[in-house]
């Protein structure tokens, strides 16, 4: 498995994955209207490009020839923030999410962050996953999202140890 840093041109890219992806996801969790909402708010081109240009960073993880997940992160003080990690069903549980976690704890690293945060909709069983490679719960958080729709979740870190 290998993984690129995305470049503009590779953006949709991540919308195709993550619709692949989503409703294998989120259908026991989400409703079909929050998800499109969801989708059609966090993976617009307009969308990733000005996250792309606001210093956001993409990566997507490549199997053979086919892209199968991929990350997305960014600073916020001397944290690191995980925005996206998404593997297709087809390749979880082969290391696909540890590579590109492992990516994530690379580069808060690289950029002397204490920190690794991200958010995961507390009936997401990728909560497991995370406990697996060590994040925390730091809080509980109710976020409106508009039109109705709120994202429930957990916000889980990770203490990154030695910074270069």
């Amino acid at each position: 498995m290998d993984i690129r840093l995305a470049t503009e041109i590779e953006l949709p890219i991540l919308e195709s994955l993550a619709r692949e992806i989503w409703p294998h996801t989120y259908s026991d969790i989400i409703t079909k209207e929050q998800m499109d909402f969801m989708l059609n708010w966090m993976y617009s081109k307009e969308t990733l490009s000005k996250q792309l240009k606001a210093g956001h960073e993409f990566y997507i993880l490549k199997k053979d020839s086919t892209d199968i997940g991929f990350l997305a992160i960014e600073q916020a003080g001397d944290e690191l923030k995980v925005n996206k990690v998404y593997v297709l069903q087809t390749s979880q549980g082969l290391g696909a999410g540890k590579k590109l976690m492992d990516k994530a704890i690379e580069r808060a690293k690289a950029k002397r962050c204490s920190y690794i945060f991200l958010q995961v909709n507390r009936d997401n069983t990728a909560k497991f996953f995370y406990d697996k490679l060590g994040f925390t719960i730091r809080r509980e958080e109710k976020f409106d999202i508009g039109h109705g729709f709120f994202m429930d979740d957990y916000i889980m870190e990770l203490k990154v140890e030695e910074p270069l």
